[in-house]
């Protein structure tokens, strides 16, 4: 699963954070980065709010003082974060919540694989928001585009809303 944690984590995150130095190429990385597990076929660390929790922490520890940068990495973070969410793993109290309830770490199967066909339908969500969010935030612009490939920043909203000629 690539398209359903990428673009809903980017959509949720542009439409709830607004914030101009944020790398949402970080946070689609992040939403995806636990997906890899799926290749061992088993729940580990990724799948943990305790992973998650531990990269932010890691990203404010080692840019202390550095707030921009801090601001770019933290993207990492709240994308897996996010992951948790969209994944539905917060059900899985044993896994989410590892290691309170015990060592459940390698059992089972990821909730991705879980899914059997409505992954497909997921996925097409996915790359549905995705183009919504290209649209909307004009990244069709190939300056704004250039940008957002090079920085992960999105062209700031203008104050004008669509349709209305205000």
């Amino acid at each position: 699963m690539f398209f359903w944690f990428a673009g809903l984590a980017f959509v949720l995150v542009a439409v709830v954070f607004e914030s101009p130095n944020l790398d949402f190429r970080l946070v689609m990385f992040g939403a995806v980065l636990p997906s890899l597990e799926s290749l061992i076929g088993s729940p580990w660390m990724l799948h943990t709010l305790a992973m998650s929790v531990a990269v932010f922490a890691a990203i404010a520890l080692i840019f202390q003082g550095k707030r921009l940068v801090q601001r770019r990495w933290i993207g990492l973070a709240i994308g897996m974060f996010f992951h948790l969410v969209l994944d539905g793993t917060w059900a899985n109290t044993k896994l989410f919540w590892w290691p309170a309830f015990g060592n459940v770490l390698g059992e089972g199967r990821t909730p991705e694989l879980e899914r059997g066909w409505l992954l497909v339908v997921m996925e097409l969500i996915g790359i549905a928001v995705l183009v919504w969010l290209v649209n909307t935030r004009d990244l069709r612009d190939p300056e704004n585009a250039r940008r957002f490939l090079k920085t992960g920043h999105l062209p700031r909203q203008s104050s004008r809303q669509p349709g209305t000629g205000r």
